[in-house]
């Protein structure tokens, strides 16, 4: 194969699911109102600095559009703006934002205006510093399926399943943009073919194909049925941490800490060298990434490292409820995990133009 040659891939669609077939059809996103999502900051605002946390509520916008919204409000530039995650647009969404504060004897903004626009300024707190990406703890779900009519027996046998054994930790379709879009332009870009990207793309795209490579890695693991369990040259992950470590022997004390949630087995996010595994794992891991050339060796002359993230997904408090020929799911999921992830265990769903939402940033 040369560098120029497209690799295949599997879509997301087409990734395999851990929890046996679906459970039947149910229409997503007919509302806004369908879709709830409230951010899981993890810490409290500090109550003194130089910035604002406002709690949010937007509906029907997404997070860039609203801090722009908030910067023209505020007199200040959109870029002194932070907020933890990107949320969806079609969807009723709380989460915080920060702006720097004005100086002393300037009057707080009139956020109220805002509110014509689908944007609620809910609280407003001082705090000593911007609000990074990725300082969040996680987020949580209410998500209604409208014309779904599981079998209400399957439908809770499902469940206790999937609070039992958690689900794939699948990076989710809007990561791969359109019609898997962020991939082609991420081909052209590692094989020289797209010249001058903005940073901000570039770093789209790279991020897409590690994702494949990570999802491609996952359906393996699932096929092979381990995915949740680890494995001799595994490199077990703490439970709400990006760190792990190499486990090339795996006792019954590591067993019982996966059992519990306390660990979980990674799989890679590509870049430069080996994968951390050992063993089989890392043959596996290797072989998977071979098969998606010559994206693993461009990624690593990007200057990228080797990482690792979960493969398994805790979905915690995870509820579900029939009415009226709707299927109304409540759960809250870690931060970086999508919410597709858990729903393409249970329900085949659709929705009226097809928008990619989901995602639990």
């Amino acid at each position: 194969m040369s560098d120029s040659t497209l690799p295949r891939w599997t879509s997301f669609a087409d990734l395999p699911r851990a929890h046996g077939g679906l459970l039947g059809t149910g229409r997503q996103r007919a509302e806004p109102e369908d879709f709830q999502v409230t951010e899981v900051l993890g810490f409290e605002p500090d109550g003194e600095g130089d910035h604002w946390l406002l709690w949010v509520r937007k509906t029907g916008a997404n997070t860039e559009w609203v801090a722009r919204r908030l910067a023209a409000t505020a007199g200040v530039p959109v870029s002194t703006v932070g907020y933890a995650g990107l949320k969806d647009r079609w969807a009723v969404t709380e989460q915080w934002f920060s702006l720097p504060r004005p100086r002393a004897g300037d009057a707080e903004p009139d956020w109220g205006p805002l509110a014509e626009q689908g944007i609620e300024v809910l609280e407003v707190h001082a705090h000593r510093r911007k609000l990074r990406r990725g300082t969040l703890a996680g987020n949580r779900f209410r998500i209604r399926l409208r014309e779904c009519r599981p079998d209400p027996v399957a439908l809770d046998v499902r469940l206790a399943s999937i609070r039992a054994h958690g689900v794939p930790n699948y990076f989710g379709e809007q990561r791969f943009g359109h019609a898997d879009g962020n991939l082609h332009r991420a081909h052209e870009l590692l094989t020289g073919a797209a010249k001058r990207v903005p940073r901000h793309q570039r770093g789209l795209w790279l991020s897409a194909v590690r994702a494949q490579i990570f999802n491609e890695l996952l359906a393996e693991r699932v096929h092979r049925g381990d995915w949740e369990r680890l494995r001799p040259g595994d490199c077990p992950q703490l439970a709400g941490s990006h760190s792990f470590f190499l486990a090339e022997v795996i006792d019954e004390a590591l067993r019982k800490r996966a059992a519990r949630f306390d660990l979980h087995p990674s799989g890679p996010l590509w870049g430069r060298g080996e994968p951390p595994s050992r063993l089989e794992i890392q043959a596996l891991e290797q072989a998977v990434a071979a098969g998606l050339s010559p994206w693993p060796e461009r990624l690593a002359e990007q200057g990228l490292e080797q990482e690792r993230r979960s493969l398994r997904l805790t979905v915690a408090d995870l509820q579900g409820e029939l009415a009226d020929g709707c299927l109304v799911l409540e759960f809250g999921l870690s931060s970086g995990a999508y919410a597709t992830s858990v729903l393409r265990e249970i329900i085949d769903t659709f929705e009226q133009g097809q928008r990619q939402d989901g995602f639990n940033g």
